[in-house]
């Protein structure tokens, strides 16, 4: 099994059963989700952003503005921190202390760098292809415009740790006779019927 050497600074250390260092892993999170939670500083301090993500090959895509402050931030290759979390289900106790969630989880150390301007067009349609399969080839490309405008930095897959936590409560002995009622409530994302959106006439 192929895993990643995620140096000890950034290695789990809570619940430390829960992690997972193999790529297998940490890519299944990763193309399941659609959005990261990406912090990095600025002289203001601490600053995170939710972005739209897809993962190509061992690295992480990211676009925007290349006005915006995050992009230009990364792009000079400030440090950031990328997480990504899927919610499985709320874990209902039968003490308030060992109330939990069932989640899915990977957090990404690194540096962005600039996607080269003639692999843009390639890594936009990876974005399209993730909110639906075969789009790119019936949407209008970018134009030179839009590429111009947009920029793509590729995170590498290098100091990376999945964590994951599955299954009930974990009660203590002497509350199990409690008359409380304990399981796992399931939280899903899907997708829901398409609704055509048109923009009335103008007149």
């Amino acid at each position: 099994m192929s895993v990643f050497e995620t140096s000890a600074v950034h290695r789990v250390k809570q619940v430390a059963q829960r992690a997972a260092y193999d790529r297998e892993t940490a890519h299944r999170i990763l193309d399941a989700g659609y959005v990261a939670h990406v912090a990095f500083t600025v002289e203001a301090g601490p600053v995170v952003i939710p972005m739209a993500y897809v993962r190509m090959g061992d690295s992480v895509l990211l676009h925007g503005s290349r006005k915006s402050r995050i992009m230009r931030t990364l792009a000079a290759g400030a440090p950031l921190c990328l997480t990504v979390t899927l919610l499985d289900g709320l874990v209902l106790a039968r003490s308030a202390f060992h109330h939990s969630m069932n989640y899915r989880s990977v957090i990404v150390h690194g540096r962005a760098e600039p996607v080269p301007p003639q692999e843009k067009p390639e890594a936009l349609d990876r974005f399209v292809e993730r909110i639906a399969a075969g789009r790119s080839k019936e949407a209008r490309p970018p134009n030179k415009q839009e590429l111009k405008a947009t920029e793509v930095l590729r995170v590498p897959l290098i100091e990376v740790v999945a964590k994951v936590r599955q299954g009930g409560p974990n009660d203590d002995p002497e509350d199990m006779a409690l008359p409380v009622w304990a399981g796992v409530v399931p939280v899903e994302t899907r997708l829901g019927e398409p609704v055509e959106w048109r923009e009335e006439s103008v007149l």
